[in-house]
């Protein structure tokens, strides 16, 4: 799974230093009171699906350059 638990109820901090020190771009994602963190691909699309105003999944659809 790509997703990781994410929880940023209990300090604020630790979100900033990890938006700082990100190697790569990454997407969080807050809904339904929980949040999740993911490296977005080298090549390709991160499509976040919703339903009735929650996020329902995360699609990733990954290429390579030729």
């Amino acid at each position: 799974m790509r997703l990781s638990e994410l929880n940023i109820k209990e300090n604020l901090n630790v979100l900033e230093e990890m938006c700082r020190n990100a190697s790569k771009p990454c997407a969080i994602i807050i809904s339904n009171g929980q949040a999740k963190i993911t490296e977005l691909p080298d090549f390709g699309e991160t499509v976040i699906v919703t339903h009735q105003a929650k996020v329902k999944r995360v699609k990733f659809d990954e290429g390579e350059e030729f």
